[in-house]
């Protein structure tokens, strides 16, 4: 059978296939074990081998591989048994041999021959049907949930045979890839292994190969790395992880990208489908991904059809072989046969359509232009509240001058000539045919009058501007004078921009940015305003009208250089890695000197962010955005590589960063446009422009140079080394956060620094899990990347609840949802809902602050007064850092408090001792309270009811040292929520025993059986009224509750009792996923 064609190395693989047949393009092999030598000790040894590596996908005992002469890599085409694969070979030499000579690369040969191939896979696919068989997809399904315990709601996405390597050892079983994880299990000869990472926690995702494996998927989860090998379907499953790997993290850390149209955003829409709806979904998605991308489309679009095509091509009279692509409203054609020709054909412009019908269907496309109509008056837009520049800043403040017959103005017409005849020879516009003749031009240098209408048509900006007609000027009636942050930022750096030009030194041009910066800052607020926007935008305003400026931003915002104007700029800090790996690649000598390659991304981050315009003199740096709006950030790349390799020798010399830096400023100093037509009012000139002792570097030269040494790197290269960097860069970003976080944190608690890396791992990942399954999650609306490091994450109630009930080192209880609660609101300070963190960690471990405790357990120990009163004062003085203020709790919460504290207890060693501890503390309170009543009631009867009465207050003892399993303890209650206390329910019916009270303290003191008398002072006046007193509610205050309990020892000793916080953390990573709440998708 054809196999969709994929990579096979064959340089590392072991011997397991031998030659038959081959040509200059093709080679048949036989599997080893098979045919001839099936009997021998090779043939059983790779028979078991297939065996081994992969029990259930059978190896096809012949293959036919694609080959080129110059290239070292080999393509799977067709595999089967004899018969099959000689009918694959024979047709081979009948329909492609010839036709493949006729190329001129081996990159051409191949391409055609893959898009042969998947043609016929598409066919026959379309003939036998590829539908996965439902019945064993359902069997996959409960398998997974079944050995691996997730909800119901966690959907399988697919499933594959492959072996899992421990070292040199295979073992044998399946992977399972769902929405929101990668798992994988194995059970072979005793050995069980099972493998759960969620896609968030993945940080490399890449194809290796090594001498003992042919190929495999290296998967790096937390700085450990898997691998997985399969003989089938390695490329299909590596695309699908990558999809997957891809969308969580920009959805849950990226969330200024994220795209809520994306096929696995909805997680109820995914319930609703066929099996095989997701897969065929993210290849869509990824599909259409690549159709805009190549073509500079408006994101709106998407891939409709794609068929193998010939175009004629007029200028050069022959059919280019290649794909046409159809979308909603364009038609676009891609050679695949070398020319590098492209067209991009607006269907709204297409004015006849011909069909011709013979041996085969030919197309006929005649378009015209649109006509555009434009009133001008003044240079300014009319029929808008906001005035608009309708003229480029360049043709305001240096008009163009057609009489002067300067040298460089005299080259400057020349490069114009040459453009009018490439126009006149493949079309102006969006119809216009780009060939490797373009590219050549732009490299040369794009004209000063050609260049804001050149820039829009190869940045696909004009398709953008030509579909949403009025918008920009829709957006400036909404945004001029409003106010935001984004705003004040803006107003920061506009003199900021480009302030050597005279357009920016006037009015004119400020005002133009201000509206161009401020309308897209309306636009997208998720990026709102971001530094280095204002030197792009303002270059933009110098060669293009203010409208079209404000396209082009957005087509580099939005589509040419994704999320590099956001908070964190990892859109610029990916391609600095993919930098890195070019270095590594092309310039070997200079990784060989300097072996840590993070000093050139440092020093690289403005070439990335300001297209070179901040490193480069205007007249020079405009060059270059030509190249990029033709090429991409392939020709930034380009640039970049090129300056290393012009100044390798003075980098070899360097010993230090400093030395490097000073040789890399020192040649941007010296790089020039000789070309350029500007005045020297206008050109920004270096401090060395005038030193003739300074080699000067002319920036088409160097351009000319990059292209030449560097063009072979393909633009689908960067962005799969952009997919995988990707991963690695936002992964990078939050360790950076975690290790800001723990170094905080490590101060205030006692926690390893292992023990804290887990534990912020477990809220983390307690912080997501709920939207793993929900789309409108409010963990997400809670993670915010620009909030300070520890306030990026936070848990709310529910969350806290769960996670909170893991760690806890208690036997289960029928209480512990109210102790969650209680606990919770005690860590959550500001009362926001929220608890971060710091919080959280603090609750589990806080440092105990050391104090002298009142504790008489034989009640023959006598307390110092004064030392008593002293430490008493101290501790009101911090009251608000030790002590929430908390409210005393009635009958109904202290019964609660009890029951909870019995709960806690039950099933422990001591679990009589402590229970009678708890029968002593109730006793001893509910006779203090008692006591209390009698005293209030004996001086309110002693009082005239005419007069002013006194109320009692006697005081309780000071505030003792509290561990925070007994502040939590304080909130305690039944298993009814808690609600603020009523001024009914808080008001007690004798004295008020709080710390602020102003009489001397009262001295309990203990007997042997464990009850105590406090003494009592007389109370002051108080208006209430015996009777009052008698029917109200008694109530506690924590001190009082604290103080009962530490004269009680064994509830002492169960509280300080070393608790095994390792067994703690792994159970609560084993069962955090079996521990959620039953939620409903929203």
């Amino acid at each position: 059978m054809w196999l969709r064609p994929e990579e096979v190395l064959l340089k590392n693989a072991l011997k397991l296939w031998v030659t038959e047949k081959s040509n200059d393009y093709f080679v048949l092999q036989r599997r080893r074990g098979y045919g001839e030598d099936s009997g021998g000790l090779t043939g059983l040894l790779v028979g078991t081998l297939d065996t081994v590596l992969d029990s259930t996908a059978k190896v096809a005992p012949f293959r036919i591989l694609h080959q080129t002469p110059d290239s070292q890599v080999y393509w799977s085409v067709a595999c089967g048994e004899r018969d099959e694969i000689s009918q694959h070979w024979d047709w081979l030499q009948q329909n492609i041999i010839r036709t493949l000579s006729v190329f001129d690369s081996g990159e051409d040969i191949t391409s055609f021959v893959q898009g042969k191939i998947r043609g016929l896979i598409a066919e026959e696919g379309k003939s036998a049907g590829d539908e996965e068989d439902p019945e064993r997809f359902r069997e996959a399904v409960l398998r997974f949930e079944r050995l691996f315990g997730l909800p119901q709601r966690e959907k399988l996405v697919t499933y594959f045979s492959c072996s899992y390597w421990r070292g040199r050892v295979p073992n044998q079983g399946w992977i399972y890839l769902s929405t929101n994880f990668l798992c994988f299990y194995s059970y072979m000869l005793g050995n069980e292994v099972k493998l759960m990472y969620p896609w968030d926690e993945v940080s490399r995702l890449e194809r290796t190969s090594s001498v003992l494996l042919a190929e495999s998927i290296r998967v790096c989860v937390r700085g450990e790395d898997h691998y997985f090998s399969m003989l089938l379907r390695l490329q299909q499953t590596y695309l699908i992880m990558q999809q997957l790997a891809e969308y969580a993290i920009v959805r849950f850390f990226d969330k200024e990208t994220f795209n809520a149209e994306h096929p696995l955003a909805n997680p109820l829409h995914i319930m609703q489908k066929c099996v095989s709806f997701i897969p065929l979904a993210l290849e869509i998605h990824a599909r259409n991904q690549s159709f805009r991308s190549f073509f500079r489309l408006p994101q709106e679009e998407n891939l409709c059809e794609v068929h193998e095509s010939f175009l004629w091509v007029p200028f050069s009279h022959v059919n280019t072989l290649g794909k046409i692509c159809v979308s909603e409203n364009y038609l676009c054609f891609a050679s695949q046969d070398g020319s590098q020709c492209h067209l991009i054909i607006p269907l709204w412009e297409v004015r006849i359509l011909l069909i011709f019908l013979q041996a085969t269907k030919n197309v006929m496309v005649k378009t015209s232009a649109l006509e555009k109509k434009q009133h001008d008056e003044e240079g300014v837009m009319v029929g808008q509240s906001q005035a608009v520049s309708t003229e480029a800043l360049m043709n305001v403040f240096h008009p163009h001058d057609a009489e002067n017959l300067d040298p460089k103005m005299l080259k400057e017409r020349m490069k114009e000539q040459s453009w009018q005849i490439h126009f006149a020879e493949y079309g102006r516009g969006s119809g216009m045919f780009c060939t490797k003749k373009t590219r050549d031009l732009i490299v040369r240098g794009v004209p000063e009058t050609l260049r804001g209408e050149l820039w829009m048509l190869f940045s696909g900006a004009v398709h953008d501007m030509t579909s949403h007609p009025g918008y920009y000027g829709r957006l400036l009636e909404e945004c001029m004078g409003s106010s935001s942050l984004a705003c004040d930022e803006i107003e920061r750096d506009l003199h900021r921009s480009l302030p050597e030009h005279p357009a920016f030194q006037s009015d004119t041009g400020i005002s133009a940015l201000r509206r161009v910066l401020t309308a897209y800052a309306h636009r997208n607020p998720k990026i709102g305003y971001c530094q280095a926007m204002n030197i792009l935008t303002s270059v933009l305003l110098l060669y293009a009208k203010e409208e079209e400026a404000f396209w082009l931003l957005v087509a580099v915002c939005e589509r040419m250089l994704p999320d590099y104007f956001n908070r964190r700029i990892i859109g610029a800090l990916v391609d600095q890695a993919v930098f890195e790996e070019l270095i590594r690649e092309h310039l070997t000598q200079l990784t060989e000197h300097m072996t840590d390659l993070s000093f050139f991304s440092s020093v690289s981050l403005s070439w990335f962010l300001t297209l070179f315009i901040s490193v480069l003199p205007i007249e020079s740096a405009v060059n270059v955005v030509d190249c990029f709006f033709y090429d991409g950030i392939k020709a930034i790349l380009q640039l970049g590589l090129a300056v290393l390799d012009y100044n390798m020798d003075n980098l070899l010399c360097c010993h230090d960063d400093a030395e490097a830096v000073t040789v890399l400023n020192r040649f941007f100093d010296s790089v020039t446009n000789k070309d350029s037509p500007l005045p020297a009012t206008v050109q920004q000139a270096s401090a060395t422009a005038n030193d003739k002792s300074i080699q000067k570097v002319d920036i088409s030269d160097l351009i000319k140079e990059s292209y030449e040494k560097y063009g072979n790197i393909r633009t689908e290269e960067v962005e799969n080394m952009r997919k995988r960097n990707k991963l690695y860069v936002i992964q990078t970003l939050e360790d950076t956060t975690k290790q800001n976080v723990l170094r905080v944190v490590a101060q205030d608690v006692k926690f390893s620094a292992a023990q804290l890396d887990e534990l912020y791992m477990l809220f983390k990942r307690q912080h997501f899990v709920s939207c793993y399954w929900s789309v409108c999650s409010p963990a997400l609306q809670n993670h915010d990347p620009s909030l300070p490091y520890l306030d990026q994450y936070q848990l709310d109630q529910s969350q806290f609840s769960s996670l909170f009930n893991l760690l806890q080192p208690w036997t289960t209880h029928t209480h512990v949802r109210s102790l969650a609660r209680s606990a919770f609101r005690l860590l959550d300070a500001n009362g926001d809902g929220l608890v971060n963190f710091k919080e959280f960690i603090c609750g589990l471990g806080k440092r105990t602050i050391e104090k002298s405790v009142v504790f008489c357990p034989s009640g023959r120990a006598k307390v110092d007064l004064q030392e008593y009163l002293k430490q008493w004062q101290e501790d009101l003085q911090r009251r608000e850092e030790n002590i929430k203020d908390l409210p005393r709790i009635n009958q109904v919460q202290f019964i609660g408090l009890t029951k909870t504290l019995y709960g806690v207890f039950h099933g422990t060693e001591e679990e009589e001792s402590l229970y009678r501890a708890v029968a002593r503390v109730t006793s001893l309170l509910l006779r203090m309270e008692e006591v209390g009543r009698k005293l209030q009631e004996s001086s309110l009867q002693k009082t005239p009811q005419t007069t002013p009465t006194s109320t009692p207050q006697p005081e309780t003892s000071p505030t003792l040292p509290t561990s925070p399993e007994n502040e939590t303890l304080a909130e305690g209650e039944g298993d009814q929520p808690e609600s603020p206390a009523s001024p009914q329910e808080t008001a007690p019916s004798h004295s008020d025993i709080t710390p602020t009270s102003t009489s001397r303290p009262s001295t309990p003191t203990s007997s042997p059986t464990g009850t105590s008398s406090p003494v009592l002072d007389t109370p002051t006046d108080t208006p209430s009224s015996p009777s009052a007193v008698r029917d109200g509610n008694w109530s506690f205050s924590f001190e009082q509750i604290l103080a009962s309990l530490l004269n009680e020892p064994s509830v002492v000793r169960f509280f300080e009792r070393a608790v095994d916080t390792d067994s703690l953390i792994a159970h609560a990573c084993k069962n955090q996923l079996k521990a959620l709440p039953a939620l409903s998708i929203k």
